[in-house]
């Protein structure tokens, strides 16, 4: 898990005017300089629904836990598209992969 000193780094560097809350707009500018174009709109609904205190900005708390909730999740969607590739090559009756298994799923591969 990526420690929170990291998450405030990345928080400072989104806070252009330096008071401590970066705003749509300040978001919306870091989000254009890693490639990624969102229209004020999206921007506005994103820090609402992960804004605490409803003053329309991004406190520091807010910003660490939708991140640590951003990171578990992608976390989680590649553990289980993991178990799924597993599942391919596990034999009926079998609870892991055995040397059969990947011979038959080669085998079926390659036809």
């Amino acid at each position: 898990m990526i420690k929170s000193n990291v998450y405030e780094c990345i928080f400072k560097r989104l806070d252009d005017d330096g008071d401590g809350k970066p705003s749509p707009s300040e978001l919306q500018r870091c989000m254009e300089m890693i490639g990624e174009e969102l229209p004020m709109e999206e921007v506005e609904e994103l820090v609402a629904s992960i804004d605490s205190d409803g003053d329309g900005l991004l406190g520091l708390e807010d910003f660490v836990g939708w991140m640590q909730r951003e990171i578990r999740g992608d976390e989680e969607r590649k553990m289980e598209e993991l178990s799924e590739a597993v599942r391919k090559y596990v034999m009926e009756g079998s609870e892991c992969i055995t040397p059969k298994s990947l011979k038959r799923m080669w085998r079926n591969a390659v036809l």
